[in-house]
């Protein structure tokens, strides 16, 4: 089998860490700003105003605690804090991405031709407005997989005690696999890849994917890096998408 057909041998953090490089290319940063200026805007503000609201907020998420685990509270109140910040971070984050999304595809598909050499035919600035209405609908598609998943974990927290312990791993969990599928879906959408397939392949470098959407889910919460993460994940998807899939599922 050829080496160009054998897939990536590089973890998700790898990835990661590559989208920190590709997003300052020269060529590529202009389709930075806008996904930046959109992620600066809305989860910057989200988070100075959620710290504002953090210390009315945690004695009422604790008040659904029993009496007889009050002693838990050294360890529930940490957790508290990770789950409001988790939900918190991925609601706006999504937020800022449904209203970047063309621009997080338009980035994907100049980043994609920059690394293969081989820019995709109908790209560009014209190309990507005809897609609005394509690219939301895909949004669409993402949301009706996140939100049943994501209402049966917030009716899990408020199971006493069990629920405030274990659901926040639970979330940081599906976080991680909820953020690897809106930022690789870029690349794959691009090649008109349904989203049930993109989901299969996801699934088959699982723990790489996990890994992907673990670092994203985490500098999310990371004040001043998380305005920056949007264009990041989008450059470490593409450049995995170019290593791991594309031999397989491009159209182009």
């Amino acid at each position: 089998m050829p080496a160009e057909n054998l897939p990536s041998s590089f973890n998700g953090i790898h990835y990661f860490a590559e989208g920190w490089k590709l997003v300052r290319l020269p060529g590529i940063r202009r389709y930075v700003i806008i996904p930046l200026l959109v992620n600066i805007v809305l989860l910057g503000g989200a988070f100075i105003w959620l710290f504002q609201r953090l210390g009315q907020w945690i004695p009422a998420v604790l008040s659904h605690v029993p009496d007889w685990l009050q002693w838990l509270s050294y360890l529930l109140w940490p957790l508290s804090v990770i789950s409001i910040v988790l939900v918190f971070s991925y609601f706006f984050s999504t937020l800022a991405n449904w209203i970047a999304a063309p621009f997080c595809g338009l980035l994907a598909e100049q980043l994609e031709g920059r690394l293969t050499g081989k820019p995709l035919p109908d790209s560009g600035w014209m190309a990507m407005f005809k897609d609005i209405p394509r690219i939301m609908k895909r949004e669409l598609q993402k949301l009706g997989y996140y939100l049943p998943r994501a209402l049966g974990l917030l009716l899990l927290y408020f199971v006493p005690g069990f629920g405030q312990t274990v659901t926040p791993v639970l979330w940081f969990l599906f976080s991680a696999w909820m953020l690897s599928i809106q930022y690789c879906d870029y690349p794959f959408d691009n090649h008109k890849v349904s989203f049930h397939q993109m989901r299969s392949a996801l699934r088959q470098h699982k723990t790489a994917n996990m890994q992907f959407g673990a670092m994203v889910s985490l500098f999310t919460m990371i004040p001043i890096l998380n305005l920056a993460i949007m264009p990041v994940a989008v450059c470490g998807a593409t450049a995995m998408w170019v290593d791991r899939y594309r031999m397989q599922h491009a159209r182009h």
